[in-house]
């Protein structure tokens, strides 16, 4: 019989405003673009890079907001520290201070601000990162953005004691919301969920400016499926 798990603890775990003050990322301004200039920019240890305000993706045109873009080069030894330090699922959940200076190792701040990263390219083969893509997410900025669903307890879970199995629908949610509420990670607590017991997404508790990006919120994001065992043997008397 199918159950839908009510009262669950959901944790909605977020650093201080979002934001890894720690981590300022470095970047430089590119005045050419295409792909001999990128390839030449990736064999002196930097990252091709554009961040620009999230608007100007709008497909209604008269929806976009003023750009702010800027074509870039980021350091590649920063940025894998980075990555390494937030882990790569958060990455792109969680806002950093950016700085433009004039050039490598240069004083002069030409642009700084807060930005959140929405888009990571990497080689195929190898794995390199290739390009970055950032869209500004300065206080008070409304963005569209993807959180990581952690599901966690699932050691205690009483379901999976009895036979049954873990199955995960979903591993992320979209949102809109204001730049400084953007949660860096969603934890849900399955350590209480029986055999047929699942999760929907209306089942979420986070922060009243969040809207959840969902034409169903009854869809499920994880549930604890019997085991069947097809064509059993007849039992021998």
């Amino acid at each position: 019989m199918l159950r839908l798990w009510r009262g669950l603890k959901t944790v909605v775990q977020t650093s201080p405003a979002n934001t890894h003050h720690y981590h300022t990322i470095q970047a430089i301004p590119r005045e050419c673009t295409g792909s001999r200039i990128s390839s030449r920019d990736r064999a002196q240890g930097r990252i091709p890079a554009v961040v620009f305000s999230q608007g100007l993706l709008e497909k209604n045109p008269s929806n976009r907001s003023p750009s702010r873009k800027q074509i870039l080069t980021t350091e590649r030894k920063q940025i894998r520290s980075i990555i390494k330090s937030v882990q790569l699922p958060f990455f792109c959940s969680t806002r950093f201070q950016l700085q433009i200076r004039a050039g490598s190792g240069s004083s002069v701040l030409l642009e700084s601000g807060t930005v959140l990263p929405i888009k990571i390219h990497r080689d195929e083969e190898s794995g390199k990162i290739l390009n970055l893509v950032f869209v500004w997410a300065d206080e008070g900025t409304e963005l569209k953005v993807d959180v990581p669903v952690v599901f966690k307890g699932l050691e205690n879970c009483p379901g999976l004691k009895k036979g049954g199995y873990f199955k995960m629908i979903r591993s992320s949610l979209k949102f809109q919301c204001p730049a400084e509420h953007i949660p860096q990670k969603i934890e849900v607590d399955v350590s209480k969920l029986d055999i047929d017991d699942r999760v929907l997404m209306h089942d979420i508790e986070v922060h009243p400016s969040m809207k959840l990006l969902s034409k169903n919120e009854s869809m499920p994001l994880c549930k604890i499926a019997p085991t069947y065992i097809e064509n059993p043997e007849p039992i021998k008397v």
